[in-house]
């Protein structure tokens, strides 16, 4: 389910697309973190998402959010503490083209969220397909950077370079793997 609407691009000019898991990439997974006083920032993650706006990437975060279809909190909870993501991100120079998300859960006890197989759900690709299939994406160049094996297991499935994060500082973790874009020097 897109959060984002897309901005409609024309197709004919791809872009990369730097595709985050939002819990354990972006902000500490605190478990079904759904406040904003509960979200904490990994370190690096809003530098790294303005180093790839500025490079010219598509950001476009793919989150599963169980918590939803369990009845932890709503989607107007997952809404609002994206808001505030966004609006702390411009602080910082960046923004997010998109938010992907994926509230479906095998066991969920809420009818309308339960799903034997969530097609959305990593590790199934659909969040991955649907952003490909709605922004004007240079597949090939594209990476996801997830920190379980599931996100790698939907990348792959898409057809995108899938990076393993262990944790610590994002943007040091993505300069050491020579994936961290670099500014240009002004005109």
């Amino acid at each position: 389910m897109p959060e984002t609407p897309p901005a409609s691009p024309p197709k004919s000019k791809l872009k990369p697309a730097l595709f985050l898991d939002r819990d354990g990439v972006l902000n500490e997974d605190r478990g079904y973190v759904s406040r904003w006083e509960d979200f904490h920032w990994i370190p690096g993650a809003p530098e790294t998402v303005a180093a790839f706006n500025r490079a010219g990437w598509l950001v476009i975060v793919v989150t599963n959010q169980s918590g939803v279809g369990r009845g932890f909190y709503s989607e107007a909870d997952m809404h609002a503490l994206h808001a505030r993501m966004v609006e702390d991100l411009a602080e910082a120079g960046g923004h997010i083209d998109a938010v992907y998300y994926a509230p479906q859960h095998p066991d969920a006890p809420l009818d309308t969220y339960r799903h034997p197989d969530p097609p959305l759900r990593k590790p199934n690709p659909g969040m991955i397909l649907q952003a490909l299939a709605e922004w004007p994406i240079d597949k090939a160049a594209s990476i996801l950077v997830g920190d379980k094996p599931s996100d790698l297991e939907a990348a792959l499935r898409a057809g995108v370079r899938g990076v393993l994060f262990k944790g610590g500082d994002l943007a040091e973790f993505l300069k050491n793997e020579a994936l961290l874009p670099v500014s240009s020097p002004p005109a």
